[in-house]
């Protein structure tokens, strides 16, 4: 199916989707974030699919919400319509929640909205020229993506409201030591790398990597007696699936596994 202002790239075991409004620095419009949350839902639907990739074309990651379109509607929204914030609060919600590898590819620039968007991630890979930040400051426009509440547990808190307060853009090296971003390379190898680690996720059972996310996810919002009590028995579950009992014959075996994802 073709859209828009959305590429999607089927590669191997790995679905790209590519933000494609390269004019307007990739920013979240009406109809950007309609055509993604249709993209993931396919992706998210297709058993052939392990991993997704997120990127964006041209020299920008996403620079988050398109504030020109956000003016006019909310001039024009009328009495219990959804407008772009509704719409683009939807993406998020169906970020936090997506059971494949998430890796975000960061290009280029990646501010505001598309930082929001590159954390949901549960990899960051970036280029060498990527430049990050949080331009929300600049604009008089607060934060709804999640990215004050992510940057500060990430990278800290004094350092997210550095970047918060001043609107400061900070290189791809410099996220990396603070945390957030797990790999830089450069910006002509960026796709490959990035292919490469799709590839070794895809090797691995897609229930495992499921579970392992909710796991994390779960854990963070919990106790730690609760969390380490949720862990023992997902553990536990897991040792009547495919997976775990093919994990296990594999390696005795000495053969590659067949993993299922169930």
């Amino acid at each position: 199916m073709s859209y828009q202002t959305i590429v999607c790239e089927k590669r191997q075991q790995t679905a790209w989707i590519f933000l494609n409004r390269p004019e307007e620095m990739n920013s979240l419009s009406i109809i950007l974030v309609n055509e993604f949350l249709q993209v993931l839902n396919e992706v998210e639907q297709d058993e052939t699919i392990r991993v997704i990739v997120l990127s964006g074309k041209g020299k920008t990651f996403c620079a988050g919400a398109d504030l020109k379109e956000l003016l006019v509607n909310l001039d024009q929204k009328s009495e219990g319509q959804k407008g772009i914030l509704d719409i683009a609060g939807n993406i998020f919600e169906r970020l936090n929640i997506l059971s494949k590898p998430l890796i975000a590819a960061l290009n280029r620039i990646t501010l505001a909205g598309g930082l929001e968007l590159a954390m949901t991630a549960d990899i960051i890979i970036a280029s060498d020229k990527a430049k990050i930040g949080d331009v929300h400051s600049n604009f008089g426009v607060l934060l709804g993506g999640g990215g004050a509440v992510r940057l500060s547990r990430i990278i800290g808190v004094n350092r997210a409201k550095y970047l918060l307060f001043t609107g400061d853009f900070i290189t791809a090296q410099e996220m990396k030591d603070y945390g957030l971003v797990q790999k830089v390379t450069p910006a002509d190898e960026l796709e490959g790398v990035v292919q490469e680690l799709a590839d070794k996720l895809s090797a691995k059972s897609p229930l495992v990597l499921k579970e392992m996310k909710k796991l994390v996810r779960d854990g963070l919002e919990q106790p730690l007696d609760i969390a380490l009590r949720q862990e023992l028995l997902a553990l536990k579950n897991h040792t009547r699936s495919h997976d775990f009992q093919e994990g296990l014959s594999a390696f005795a075996e000495k053969r590659i596994p067949n993993y299922k994802g169930f």
